[in-house]
């Protein structure tokens, strides 16, 4: 052990409300662990621990002290981690907060390649919605973020910056597909779907819609990507999507994604995350840098131009 085994105590301690009850958990002598807090409590010149008729409760400086505690048991636990990865590579876990926009389009795609080359490494993926994507990072509740617009923010890094650009989405039979690009103009007057008000993909279409004089009301607003996957791919609708979104799709020929040619779009910009003291174990910076080539090649193919048949 790197550390006290006092910790240990502390930390059950405050979990279980009594040493009684700490000393079962932990198959120790009740007398050991209260022998080992008093005496950390002398070292310290104060009582971590107030005791009760039922039980004990952190003081002021229990409080303090659990907090530390936690954070270098948590440390080494990540240690033990590192370690088991480098006796037994390409083996853990990693977590992950995305857009619901991208867990259920390309990221699906990804995890079935990402498994076959890493079978024993886990996911524990989350969907998420818009700026909020950057909070579970921050707090450690998940080693990355992936989202868009998102600002920088104290306690967080980017790992990778990517630039998507937007553009116009619909089946292959809609007369709009016989063109190579199309412009907002030619929008305005189709049966729209489009993201929810406050959506951070909401946001960006009205940023890009800002010029027209005319007032652009769509059929149907909605959180749900899959909504408007399912949508475009029965009747005459259009919709202005991130490509990553809909990327499968036009591979396999269900919907044609086409650039809008208006000069004053704007890519929206994603980034991959990290806590910015947290460092990456074995099994997440193998992911990361299987993410990262990825979406390389992704962007790439959806900036070239359009994207599914026909043109």
């Amino acid at each position: 052990m790197l550390h006290s085994r006092k910790l240990l105590y502390i930390n059950e301690i405050a979990r279980c409300g009594s040493i009684r009850k700490a000393s079962e958990r932990m198959n120790v002598a009740s007398s050991a662990i209260n022998r080992q807090i008093l005496a950390l409590e002398e070292e310290l010149g104060a009582q971590i621990f107030e005791r009760l008729p039922r039980g004990l409760r952190l003081t002021a400086v229990g409080e303090l002290c659990i907090e530390h505690v936690r954070e270098v048991l948590k440390d080494y636990e990540k240690l033990q981690a590192r370690i088991r990865n480098l006796k037994t590579p390409q083996m853990g876990k990693v977590s992950i907060v995305t857009t619901i926009g991208l867990a259920a389009g390309p990221l699906p795609h990804l995890m079935g390649k990402f498994f076959a080359q890493y079978p024993r490494i886990r996911v524990l993926l989350r969907g998420d919605g818009g700026i909020t994507t950057s909070m579970p990072v921050v707090s450690g509740e998940v080693d990355l973020g992936l989202g868009f617009n998102i600002p920088a923010l104290p306690g967080i890094r980017s790992l990778a910056h990517f630039d998507v650009p937007l553009g116009a989405v619909f089946s292959p039979e809609h007369p709009l597909a016989s063109k190579s690009e199309v412009s907002l103009a030619d929008l305005v007057e189709e049966k729209l779907v489009l993201a929810l008000p406050g959506t951070s993909l909401r946001d960006a279409i009205n940023l890009a819609l800002s010029p027209l004089t005319v007032t652009v009301e769509p059929l149907l607003e909605t959180n749900s990507t899959e909504m408007i996957r399912t949508l475009l791919r029965q009747g005459p609708f259009v919709s202005i999507l991130n490509p990553l979104d809909v990327l499968i799709d036009c591979r396999n020929g269900d919907l044609v994604y086409r650039p809008l040619s208006d000069a004053h779009i704007r890519p929206q910009p994603m980034k991959l995350l990290a806590r910015a003291r947290a460092t990456l174990d074995a099994a997440t910076s193998i992911f990361v840098e299987f993410l990262i080539a990825e979406l390389v090649e992704m962007i790439r193919e959806v900036s070239a131009g359009s994207v599914g048949q026909p043109v």
